[in-house]
């Protein structure tokens, strides 16, 4: 079992520079399936969903090698297995193989998605999707069958009951090779989206819409390899800044694209975090008089769901009393408990998280219940007086690439245990 030990209070300074983005990363490794020679991605993060995603690759007969952050994808020897279940429930993401097989083999056994657990996140959006391109869908034993008609999948138009950007990626990768033109109606926006297009138009395919609600997808009959750079992860980019905020005394954030980050921008600076925004780059100065501020979360380009519990510890430094309603998944809430054992004045009531602040946080053992919560209590533990142990640590990994190494270069006091 690993573990985060901290010891706070130790002000940060310096550079630190964000990675490529998870949340393509994790689409974009299922998508190079489907070309018929080696696909070459640059920035990619070195995560566990990375690995993860690396070993059912390597099970279904794909060459891959993945070394200083180049990632390059041998497909023209996979086979059509069943997906392994232990791997697929450790990760959400897995998901997308379902697209992508079908759109390579006209079948797939996928087991059910895993990941961290937000509250109910069902993938009926991306079996509506698939049905409407003619895909028989089973769910049997833990796992789904899809099997496409003999004749192929055929293109259609398919209207989102809900913004979903994993089912609008999936559906996207089914109909790259489908039969005349599929519309994606209701579609989400993400940048992750655009990436995962520019990838598969890069291979080429026809599609066009990508960051807009209607998607248009001409299918093609085969698609290539080719070399891709991975858009830096907005999320990743999002945290060090919030932290920088906290607990910083001028930290610069490298490799941003900050019209990816609008709406948490624009947040931060509602609270009173003053900014300096380059093409490419953040610097985040000291903060000092900070305000309470109410949090909504929504489907991008709004303020991101992946981005409240990160925001959560500066909230705690602001005067007042700040509120999270999180619209996309209300069970986001497992970090609060957490803070109130360091101290925080913290609560939840119905769909609403309350603050009160400025709070004086205390080192304590807490654990992170997910990726982002964890991120968040690595926040609070290093302004915290004392030392703070984060169990759980696994979920973490899962996401930030080189966390303690990244740290420990601003300054703080942060190591990695593992015990039995």
């Amino acid at each position: 079992m690993k573990k985060f030990v901290i010891n706070g209070g130790k002000p940060l300074k310096g550079e630190v520079t964000i990675n490529g983005a998870k949340n393509s990363a994790v689409a974009l490794i299922p998508a190079a399936i489907l070309a018929n020679s080696p696909v070459v991605l640059e920035g990619v993060p070195d995560i566990d969903d990375v690995y993860s995603l690396k070993e059912i690759l390597e099970i279904m007969g794909v060459k891959v090698s993945f070394e200083n952050d180049q990632m390059t994808i041998d497909p023209r020897e996979m086979v059509s297995v069943p997906m392994p279940s232990g791997k697929i429930n450790s990760l959400r993401a897995s998901y997308y193989f379902m697209g992508a097989l079908l759109a390579k083999f006209g079948e797939g056994v996928v087991g059910l998605p895993g990941g961290c657990f937000l509250g109910p996140r069902p993938i009926d959006q991306h079996v509506k999707g698939f049905e409407a391109l003619g895909v028989k869908v089973d769910s049997e034993h833990g796992a789904m069958y899809l099997r496409a008609p003999e004749t192929g999948l055929t293109g259609t138009r398919i209207f989102m009951d809900v913004v979903s950007i994993g089912a609008t990626i999936n559906v996207m990768l089914a109909a790259v090779k489908a039969k005349g033109r599929t519309v994606i109606e209701n579609a989400a926006r993400e940048p992750e989206i655009i990436d995962v297009a520019t990838l598969l138009n890069n291979m080429g395919a026809k599609i066009r819409g990508a960051g807009t609600t209607e998607i248009r997808i001409d299918g093609v009959e085969s698609l290539s390899g080719c070399r891709h750079s991975i858009i830096p992860d907005r999320i990743e980019a999002g945290t060090y800044i919030a932290l920088a905020a906290v607990a910083g005394e001028g930290v610069l954030i490298r490799n941003v694209i900050h019209e990816h980050i609008e709406s948490f921008i624009s947040k931060l600076q509602e609270i009173g975090v003053n900014l300096d925004i380059s093409e490419d780059a953040v610097y985040v100065h000291p903060a000092k008089e900070l305000k309470a501020v109410n949090v909504k979360t929504f489907p991008y380009p709004g303020f991101a769901t992946d981005l409240q519990q990160p925001l959560t510890p500066l909230l705690l430094k602001a005067t007042g009393q700040s509120i999270i309603e999180d619209t996309i998944y209300q069970q986001r809430i497992n970090h609060i408990p957490e803070l109130a054992r360091m101290g925080a004045d913290c609560h939840v009531e119905g769909n609403m998280i309350i603050l009160n602040g400025p709070a004086k946080l205390y080192g304590a053992e807490v654990a992170a219940s997910d990726l982002r919560a964890g991120a968040c209590l690595v926040m609070a533990g290093l302004i915290a007086e004392g030392e703070t142990t984060i169990t759980n640590v696994e979920y973490i990994l899962r996401g930030y690439d080189s966390i303690i190494e990244k740290l420990i270069n601003l300054g703080a006091d942060i190591r990695m245990i593992e015990e039995d």
